[in-house]
């Protein structure tokens, strides 16, 4: 029988659709024509590749000398512009705040045939170091209230160019939806004296069943209530609110547990399309014992339609249980 299932930390609900639900190797990729390792590790023309760069467009590069491992470049088409004076405008029921903010680009790797799943620890730390750094230097700005750190892969995902790379944005606003995260998970912090995240996580542990992998600083797991298949969060077993206060440890141990979840997913599902979003506190908002920041990778192998839309419910056609076991017999 179909079952809804709510994720306690957002209150969402899902239709985990068990009469319809596939088995999770129904949802392999058929086979491309080149996986990413398969491409050139250099394309002419790609602004990514080395020799290519747009250097008026380039905001940093690490290391500042010699050959780079990652660049931070400006969005040649931004969402939004750096420079201006912040304004608000209220008019009725006409509300607006000048479009000011940030709009970057993290070329994660020099190489055009790589992606995070198929690099080496210490490059995918480089990664998560260089989110890091740009973030406190963003949050410098007064103007900025939030920053959005994410992945694309895969053109399905919304990526508009092949090369391995990331997004930032710093936003002059706390969207609605985060916000209604951290209201949830104050009300249950209110209710209860404990952390939504620290509950969810260490039911997880002891349950097993929805566990990916394990390490000293985070767990990867499919969610209970999870909107699509293979939808996973990866937790850091350590409590803070913000990923700008994560310890050096803390992103080593984040790159090894990223790659090893990427790694089953390129492997068991053959590199299908996936979003990657480090969810975070607001830039002004100091560490608290409710909200606890983390990572959300959703694969892109489902499609949403007029009843999401409509309701705000999700349709899961695949058992959580289901998907977190067949990734976890992925040979990596």
């Amino acid at each position: 029988m179909p079952e809804l299932r709510q994720n306690i930390a957002t209150k969402e609900w899902v239709i985990i659709a068990s009469e319809r639900a596939k088995r999770p190797n129904a949802y392999i990729e058929p086979k491309p024509l080149a996986l990413t390792e398969g491409r050139n590790a250099y394309e002419v023309g790609c602004p990514f590749c080395p020799g290519n760069e747009e250097l008026d467009l380039e905001v940093e590069r690490h290391p500042s000398n010699g050959a780079w491992r990652t660049r931070i470049v400006r969005n040649k088409y931004p969402a939004l512009a750096t420079e201006g004076v912040l304004t608000r405008s209220f008019d009725g029921v006409q509300r607006s705040i000048t479009g000011i903010g940030y709009h970057e680009v993290i070329v994660e790797h020099p190489h055009h045939n790589t992606t995070l799943a198929l690099m080496e620890v210490e490059d995918i730390y480089v990664v998560f170091d260089t989110f890091q750094r740009r973030g406190w230097e963003v949050c410098k700005d007064q103007r900025v209230e939030q920053i959005v750190y994410f992945k694309n892969h895969g053109e399905r995902a919304g990526a508009s160019l092949p090369h391995t790379h990331s997004q930032l944005v710093g936003l002059p606003i706390v969207p609605s939806d985060i916000r209604r995260r951290i209201e949830e998970a104050r009300r249950f912090f209110d209710d209860t004296g404990c952390c939504v995240y620290c509950t969810m996580l260490s039911e997880e542990l002891e349950r097993g069943e929805r566990l990916i992998a394990v390490n000293d600083h985070f767990a990867a797991f499919n969610l209970y209530a999870a909107s699509s298949p293979f939808h996973s969060w990866i937790v850091p077993r350590q409590h803070r609110s913000s990923f700008r206060n994560a310890q050096t440890e803390e992103l080593h141990a984040l790159a090894e547990i990223v790659r090893d979840l990427l790694r089953r997913l390129y492997f068991g599902l053959n590199d299908p399309a996936y979003n990657l979003i480090v969810r975070s506190s607001p830039v002004k908002e100091p560490e608290s014992g409710y909200f606890h920041w983390y990572v959300t990778l959703v694969p892109r192998l489902s499609r949403s339609a007029g009843f999401e839309l409509g309701s705000g419910v999700w349709i899961n056609p695949s058992l959580p249980e289901a998907c977190a076991e067949f990734l976890r017999t992925v040979e990596i």
